[in-house]
C-alpha cells in the first residue's frame, strides 16, 4: 500500500501528540524541581541574586528583573 502525503501527514500528526503527552510529564516534574531549588537559593540569599534566579523570580512576578525589590521578593517566599 501506497503511503501518500495526508496519511504521512496523519501519521507526523499523531507522533508528535505521544511524544508530546510523554514529555509533559517529564517537564512538570523539572519545573517542580526547578521550583524547588529556586525557593531554596532565594531563602538562603539576598539581592542581588544570581542571573538565574533573578529571572526565574521575574518569571514567577511577571515584573522585570530590574524593577524587583526585597518586598516582591517577601511576597513570593511567604
Amino acid at each position: 500500500m501506497k503511503v501518500t502525503r495526508s496519511m504521512f501527514h496523519r501519521y507526523r500528526q499523531q507522533d508528535a501528540a505521544d511524544t508530546k503527552a510523554r514529555n509533559v510529564i517529564v517537564k512538570m516534574k523539572e519545573r517542580s524541581r526547578r521550583d524547588a531549588r529556586m525557593m531554596e537559593a532565594i531563602k538562603g540569599g539576598s539581592l542581588p541574586y544570581t542571573p538565574v534566579v533573578m529571572s526565574w523570580i521575574s518569571r514567577k512576578l511577571e515584573k522585570p528583573a530590574s524593577k524587583l525589590t526585597p518586598e516582591d521578593i517577601a511576597k513570593l517566599t511567604s
